[in-house]
């Protein structure tokens, strides 16, 4: 299946799943520059690197991987971390409050609304807490279209993170995805998960109140 999810004005965005647990691998190009962010390097090298090897059509640049971004600590989102940072020398960048998790030394330590940028784009960092105390998720303001939410585990189809029962966290991390997601993009923003398929804001915010009803 082709990876190209969505080819945008100033870059394109590749998805591959790998694993058993259906992980979602994001890569980010930029047209112009051949600059690339890697979003959650999750498991199956060689699959990562057949991703980054289908990229360089997409831009008349050299490709390089200026940044591999990691939503949450959690070990299913990071098995291929540590080898493909080591295969590319890219550097790292995750939520301060995960980055001690991970199995790599993190370049750039992410709070909320920071922003990471490279050589044709940037991303914002939303600090969304709850799944993890760390979890980020990035977004990318096309100027030319809708916002693009790479959620991690934070925000699906149907509901938001699995906070395990546990009535604080679940609160937490709604409160968190309804402020700083619902609160701040418009409807037409696509979310992009950690495990699934894409959805949107708009498809979702409908449901905001029957997800606290229910309590997950």
């Amino acid at each position: 299946m082709d990876s190209l999810q969505y080819d945008l004005p100033a870059l394109t965005i590749r998805r591959i799943s790998v694993s058993e647990m259906d992980n979602n691998v994001y890569l980010l190009t930029a047209k112009a520059s051949g600059e690339q962010v890697l979003i959650d390097a999750a498991d199956d090298l060689p699959a990562i690197q057949q991703l980054l090897a289908d990229a360089s059509a997409d831009t008349a640049a050299p490709p390089r991987l200026a940044l591999i971004a990691t939503t949450h600590q959690h070990w299913d989102h990071v098995r291929a971390l540590k080898e493909l940072a080591a295969a590319t020398g890219a550097p790292t960048a995750a939520g301060t409050d995960d980055a001690d998790a991970l199995p790599v030394p993190v370049d750039r330590r992410l709070g909320h609304g920071d922003r990471v940028a490279v050589d044709g784009f940037e991303l914002t960092a939303v600090h969304l807490r709850g799944h993890t105390p760390g979890s980020i998720a990035f977004v990318y303001q096309d100027p030319e279209g809708p916002a693009h939410i790479f959620s991690g585990d934070s925000l699906f189809p149907g509901g938001v993170g699995n906070t395990q029962k546990d009535p604080e966290r679940f609160n937490q991390l709604l409160s968190d995805v309804t402020e700083r997601l619902f609160g701040t993009y418009p409807d037409t923003a696509v979310v992009h998960p950690g495990h699934g398929k894409p959805t949107t804001l708009g498809a979702e915010r409908p449901h905001l109140e029957e997800w606290r009803a229910r309590g997950w």
